[in-house]
């Protein structure tokens, strides 16, 4: 049975739910469709990009996602269909599919849209022609490069990371750019402090589990797609930090000669 997911900024009883999923009722009967993620905040491409990328290879092979960010097209940012890592992904040209993929597709088609038709409509009819076995490359124009966005990476020196907040979840907690892997490269079997925003916000630990430390207490812990966590047990740290995406995250070393550090 196919599958197509939604992952878009419209709020829950916005009108669109509707519009979309009554289309693909009418155009795929039989399809399931999901609602991935919803409520996106408007244009966030970054925000977008971060769902999308760390739910889609939860889903069988061949799902399609239609991703309504940012989706409004243009001639310099034409909405395609793409297909990567054996799903299909439908879209605007924004930047976004980079970030999701951080690879080269297989296949990318520049949907036609000589009938000037809504995104709605647009993806609907590409969904629907997947789901009813049509060659995708009679959707468009095969084409063979993306629009880039450059994904903001943490800076690595021998003794310090400097990440940043690149999402904050529904409890508040600030989920950071910085990888498991980085992290014990530069720090296992070392002390080290991790600090947000500023110096008087920090830990000196990683947990498994927000109740490893009382309620109160700043909770640091590698989360389920492997990225650094900031968070406080029982309590919203980004609302009481006042913490946003963008802020600056440090971990440094403890008690060790920070002269001559190079860049690894």
């Amino acid at each position: 049975m196919p599958l197509i997911t939604l992952t878009t900024e419209w709020r829950e009883d916005d009108v669109f739910n509707g519009i979309v999923k009554g289309k693909l009722s009418s155009a795929c009967p039989g399809a399931t469709v999901v609602n991935n993620a919803a409520a996106i905040p408007p244009l966030n491409i970054m925000h977008g990009a971060f769902v999308v990328r760390n739910t889609y290879s939860h889903y069988p092979e061949e799902t399609i996602h239609m991703i309504f960010i940012s989706s409004e097209g243009s001639g310099e940012n034409p909405h395609l269909l793409v297909r990567s890592h054996n799903h299909w992904f439908i879209g605007a040209d924004n930047g976004m599919f980079n970030l999701i993929l951080n690879a080269a597709p297989d296949l990318i088609i520049s949907l036609d849209n000589s009938g000037n038709d809504d995104e709605i409509t647009l993806f609907v009819g590409a969904a629907a022609a997947l789901v009813n076995g049509k060659s995708p490359e009679s959707l468009g124009k095969k084409i063979t490069s993306l629009s880039e966005k450059v994904p903001l990476r943490a800076t690595i020196d021998r003794n310090v990371i400097i990440g940043s907040v690149i999402f904050i979840d529904s409890y508040g907690n600030a989920i950071t750019n910085i990888t498991r892997e980085v992290f014990f490269r530069v720090f296992e079997g070392r002390e080290f402090r991790i600090m947000i925003k500023s110096n008087n916000y920090y830990t000196e630990k990683i947990s498994r589990y927000y109740s490893d430390e009382p309620v109160g207490e700043i909770v640091t812990r590698f989360n389920t797609i492997d990225l650094l966590e900031l968070s406080i047990n029982g309590a919203n740290l980004c609302q009481l930090f006042a913490v946003e995406t963008g802020d600056a995250v440090r971990v440094e070393a403890r008690n060790q000669d920070r002269e001559n550090n190079s860049l690894f």
